[in-house]
């Protein structure tokens, strides 16, 4: 168990450390998601103007929400920077993966997860620093309390590795595909608008929060954000952190079993 730790660990560093080399595309995703964020609120004070006691989330709560979401943005995203994957699969190396003594489910996994954090960490503190910088209305509001603040950090935990379990499932439904860009179209088009990518949650229609608020996709940057901007605080919290642990859980087991079964039936270059 103990070897098998140190060999997830060394491929989360490498691939970490690989990650942290384009400085230029960092700097460049900082700049377009300040750009981002300031477009968005413009968007939305203007239709809080109309009637601001019509929406679930007060304004301060909307662009705090906003910038969170900007800033974790590749922490939280399905389909991001997973190329080499693809390319083991489409070129038949995934066969050497699978006789390695690191299970492949693990392996890609710590790809997936060490891929999202490295670009994530060099992104989210320069965009949260701008988010602080700018002036009312459009001010990034830090939580208010310790409690919500580590209440935040372990709900973004979880949501990170629902995020990469959900990933897990889509390369897995690559081994019955002949390609690879139809499904990531679709995958990114449904995880991004049922997770709260395109507009929170609680601005959805009542009758179809209901059923979105019970997939996995609620379990993702939804449930973190609202508890940053404090939309979601107390025991309300603490059940949506339960609920994330719910879908983690069933993520990795539906995961293990899919890949077990699809690498049973691999095939390459008709061996």
């Amino acid at each position: 168990m103990k070897k098998k730790f140190k060999a997830y660990y060394s491929l989360f560093r490498i691939r970490f450390i690989q990650n942290l080399q384009y400085r230029m595309v960092v700097l460049g995703t900082i700049a377009k998601g300040a750009l981002w964020v300031m477009m968005e609120s413009l968007a939305y004070i203007a239709l809080y103007r109309t009637n601001p006691d019509a929406f679930p989330m007060a304004f301060s709560q909307l662009v705090s929400y906003i910038w969170v979401r900007q800033s974790f943005l590749v922490l939280f995203r399905v389909v991001f920077g997973d190329g080499d994957i693809y390319s083991t699969l489409r070129s038949g190396e995934v066969a050497y993966d699978l006789v390695r003594p690191v299970g492949l489910y693990g392996r890609w996994f710590c790809q997936s997860a060490s891929n999202r954090l490295s670009f994530a960490l060099v992104n989210c503190l320069p965009v949260l620093l701008l988010g602080l910088m700018v002036p009312q209305p459009f001010r990034l509001t830090l939580p208010t309390s310790a409690g919500q603040s580590f209440l935040f950090l372990l709900s973004a935990l979880l949501a990170f590795g629902v995020t990469v379990a959900m990933a897990m499932l889509m390369y897995i439904s690559l081994f019955y595909l002949i390609s690879q860009r139809g499904i990531r179209i679709i995958v990114t088009a449904v995880t991004d608008f049922f997770s709260g990518g395109v507009i929170p949650l609680p601005f959805f229609p009542k009758q179809l929060l209901r059923v979105v608020r019970v997939l996995p996709f609620a379990a993702m940057q939804n449930m973190p954000l609202q508890i940053f901007c404090g939309n979601l605080m107390g025991v309300d919290a603490l059940k949506g952190i339960v609920f994330q642990i719910f879908w983690l859980a069933a993520l990795v087991v539906i995961g293990r079993a899919a890949m077990a079964l699809a690498t049973k039936r691999v095939v390459v270059q008709g061996g």
